[in-house]
């Protein structure tokens, strides 16, 4: 066969890439981590019973930007690393971004706190559980990331596990907001990013094996 007849023979039948791809995966991912995330949080702990009050003050949103910021940030990072050969560039930015806010409103809140009221702003009442309860929020949003970004032959596997489990944690922790009590930005700069962590890092661990192609 002559090379010519054979690069017809191979190029024959091919259907163009549909460019949308990425975000229809990932769309789809976040819709049904989502929604299996607040599902979850339904049905482990209830919402907080003035939530529809709380609602109304601009602590609660600032409060829900938070993980909000970080999920959009971390679904930038993991669509990039998801293909080959795609740098991540400004996302590491955006990560940063949300986090060094937070915690500069952090500092902000402990300095013009009295020395006895420092330490109740950061443990609150909740922060044995609240990481644990974030991590577990995280399952569903963390197999539909994962099954996302393994479908986009991903060549940086730990890290793009571990941006997964990043915007898995970021989602589940928008979902756990809506239970949470707690109401003051030194908690969630420790607890929120504990709990945000723990999936990162299992990514991270399980990206190699989970995410081979």
């Amino acid at each position: 066969m002559k090379t010519s007849d054979m690069v017809t023979l191979l190029a024959s039948g091919v259907e163009p890439v549909d460019r949308r791809v990425v975000p229809k995966r990932f769309a789809l991912a976040i819709l049904a981590g989502g929604l299996g995330s607040a599902l979850l949080m339904v049905l482990m702990f209830g919402p907080r019973p003035d939530l529809v009050e709380v609602m109304r003050t601009p602590l609660f949103w600032a409060k829900v930007a938070f993980p909000l910021c970080l999920a959009a940030a971390a679904l930038w990072v993991a669509a990039r690393l998801s293909r080959p050969g795609v740098a991540v560039g400004a996302g590491w930015v955006a990560l940063a971004v949300p986090l060094v806010v937070t915690w500069l409103a952090s500092a902000f809140v402990l300095l013009e706190a009295s020395a006895g009221a420092r330490v109740p702003l950061v443990l609150g009442s909740t922060w044995r559980t609240c990481p644990v309860n974030i991590a577990l929020l995280s399952i569903p949003s963390s197999l539909a990331a994962w099954w996302a970004i393994k479908g986009l032959a991903p060549t940086r596997p730990r890290l793009a596990g571990a941006a997964g489990g990043l915007l898995a944690g970021a989602v589940a922790t928008v979902a756990y907001c809506l239970h949470c009590p707690e109401m003051q930005a030194p908690f969630w700069a420790v607890w929120y990013v504990l709990g945000m962590l723990v999936p990162t890092a299992l990514g991270a661990l399980l990206g190699p094996r989970l995410l081979r192609w």
